[in-house]
């Protein structure tokens, strides 16, 4: 197995216009000592996601933005995977909320989706993917599983949080604070495994 390449402090980009996702993961970041960036305030450009799975487009997103930037990049590529829909919206979880990033229209689209049918569990999938300027990349996933409900609840999180109900709780991702979310997110599990792997200690 090669060895995880590490990575202490310094600038890093967050290769994310997603203004929920940029807020969630500079949080996660900010106790390891970077000085965070975005790839909106660097005006970079967002690469067509063209990969089949999260792992690709991450991977795309954080190579694209480290030569660009010549900094280390951190992407993250993430979704809801609906049973009865087949796995939809999936890596095309942005792409249904439209042109517009309209996530109240994009969970209707699911909700019309699951009209008749009983099962409702899903589960969020979070990808980071961690690139160097030279190409270098590591990447790593967190899932958490639960089942969806309508009419959606809370305006905590973002995205398709309001819907989703995760394992063992009764409110939503919309309904749970922040700071807890972070505790048990898909994109928790994701940089729980990163940290460990190739962040340095924390600091303070």
């Amino acid at each position: 197995m090669t060895e995880r390449r590490q990575l202490s402090g310094g600038r890093l980009v967050l290769a994310t216009h997603n203004k929920g996702k940029l807020r969630e993961i500079a949080e996660l970041v900010a106790p390891y000592g970077f000085s965070v960036v975005s790839a909106g305030e660097l005006g970079l450009p967002e690469p067509e996601e063209t990969g089949s799975t999260f792992e690709a487009n991450a991977v795309l997103k954080a190579v694209a933005a480290a030569t660009s930037a010549n900094l280390p990049a951190l992407a993250d590529d993430s979704g809801v995977v609906v049973a009865a829909l087949h796995g939809d919206p999936g890596i095309y979880s942005a792409r249904w909320a439209g042109p517009a990033k309209d996530f109240a229209y994009a969970m209707k689209r699911v909700e019309d989706g699951l009209k008749g049918k009983s099962d409702r569990s899903a589960y969020f999938v979070a990808v980071l993917a961690l690139a160097w300027p030279d190409g270098h990349t590591e990447v790593f996933r967190g899932e958490v599983h639960g089942n969806l409900v309508w009419p959606p609840r809370g305006e905590k999180g973002f995205g398709y949080d309001p819907m989703f109900v995760p394992e063992g709780r009764s409110e939503t991702f919309g309904e749970i604070e922040p700071g807890e979310k972070h505790a048990m997110s898909h994109r928790a599990k994701a940089f729980s495994q990163l940290t460990e792997a190739c962040f340095g200690r924390k600091t303070g």
